[in-house]
């Protein structure tokens, strides 16, 4: 089915058969009554001309005019008939509609040269033959006035239809990449929404994860630190007094790290998760534990009781402060892990400055069995945040018990990403 150049002021289908509105079905039937009417007052002429009946030569106009309802479904025949009748000097309107109709329409353009020249060649023809019968006058003023009717009735309904059937065109393809470009915004925004919900989700296990470690540590501490408050508080009161000050301690410094955490984000709420906290987690980054602190680390674990031993081997050539702090971690959770798991046992922390790279390991032995069991629940997700934090540098974490009965953690961190 072809389509013609007419404006379309609608959306959807509403019409009759192969009419797409109403509109444009009432607007052909309107047209093909015309054109019979033409067709059959012609026909009149055509009658005594070829000497048939003029009842006959009326309704053989009536049919000729009225194949101009079918101009949209088969522009072609309509064209066609138009040509046909020429010489009974019949269907003026079904000619130059039928012509415009062809040239609006998607039928292949040399089609429509090739009719349009037939239509132009039988309608010179025929008013050579008639002018030339009628009117005494020159002959070349007989040409001259045929090529003129001929290209008058045959030139500017093509041209219209062109120009009609280009702009109708180009009016689908505007509409075409509107659509298309609406469905890209709506994809954008789809995606746009994941990574602002990926980012958030993001956040939220960093935030969960820098939460655990600093109480996890800290309160691990304050209750091995309390344990042995009760043991020792009747026999040895001095020994108490300085384990009571240590849990003050220790629960301050959580109380501290707690307070800088929750203050970064307080100052960047107003702004959206995904642009804000970013920032604000650099500069826990940058404000956050480093290597250095190692030492005072490990002795805060010697001071609750732990045998630790600390092997460094290498120089410390400073590393950004997202590495520094992630080893820091890593080693604060370990020794966090063997407070919970491992009382009693002797634990060697080992940290090696390679090339490029930061290694570190805490293995810890069997538990002697003496120490009291400190009971600290487990949540599981010690060892989950420790390889999050080391994968997402792009080091390697390993982690398993060992031949003797103790348990080892190992990370591997780069210098640079």
């Amino acid at each position: 089915m072809t389509s013609t150049g007419e404006e379309r002021d609608g959306m959807g289908r509403d019409g009759p058969w192969w009419w797409e509105r109403r509109r444009s079905a009432a607007l052909d039937v309107g047209l093909g009554v015309v054109s019979a009417t033409e067709c059959a007052v012609e026909g009149v002429s055509f009658a005594h001309e070829a000497g048939i009946p003029v009842a006959l030569g009326v309704l053989f106009g009536i049919v000729v005019g009225a194949t101009l309802v079918l101009r949209r479904r088969w522009p072609i025949a309509v064209v066609l008939v138009a040509i046909a009748v020429t010489p009974a000097a019949m269907g003026f309107l079904l000619a130059v509609v039928g012509l415009y109709t062809l040239a609006s329409s998607d039928v292949p353009r040399r089609i429509t040269a090739t009719l349009a020249s037939m239509s132009l060649a039988g309608t010179f023809v025929v008013m050579y033959m008639r002018t030339r019968g009628d009117v005494e006058a020159d002959g070349t003023l007989v040409i001259v006035l045929s090529v003129f009717v001929a290209v008058a009735l045959t030139v500017p309904p093509v041209l219209l239809g062109l120009y009609i059937g280009a702009r109708r065109r180009l009016m689908e393809s505007l509409h075409e990449r509107a659509d298309s470009l609406e469905r890209e915004l709506s994809l954008l925004a789809d995606r746009a929404e994941e990574r602002a919900e990926w980012a958030r989700t993001e956040e939220r296990t960093r935030i969960a994860r820098e939460m655990h470690d600093v109480v996890a540590h800290r309160v691990s501490l304050m209750v091995v630190h309390a344990a042995a408050l009760q043991a020792v508080a009747v026999k040895d009161p001095v020994k108490a007094v300085r384990n009571a000050a240590l849990v003050g301690d220790m629960g301050r410094q959580a109380l501290t790290e707690l307070r800088e955490m929750l203050g970064v984000l307080r100052a960047e709420s107003p702004k959206p998760a995904s642009a804000s906290l970013a920032p604000a987690w650099a500069g826990i980054f940058e404000d956050g534990p480093s290597i250095g602190e190692l030492e005072a680390l490990i002795g805060q674990s010697r001071t609750a009781g732990m045998v630790v031993e600390l092997d460094v081997r290498g120089e410390c050539p400073g590393y950004p402060a997202e590495v520094e702090q992630t080893a820091y971690r890593v080693v604060q959770e370990a020794l966090t892990n063997c407070h919970k798991h491992a009382p009693g046992a002797k634990v060697v922390v080992r940290l090696a400055h390679r090339d490029g790279e930061v290694a570190m390991q805490v293995e810890n032995g069997p538990c002697d069995g003496k120490a009291a069991e400190p009971r600290l629940p487990s949540g599981g997700n010690g060892l989950v945040g420790m390889r999050e934090r080391v994968l997402g540098l792009g080091g390697v974490f390993v982690s398993g018990p060992t031949e003797d009965g103790g348990f080892k953690v190992s990370a591997v961190l780069p210098r640079e990403r």
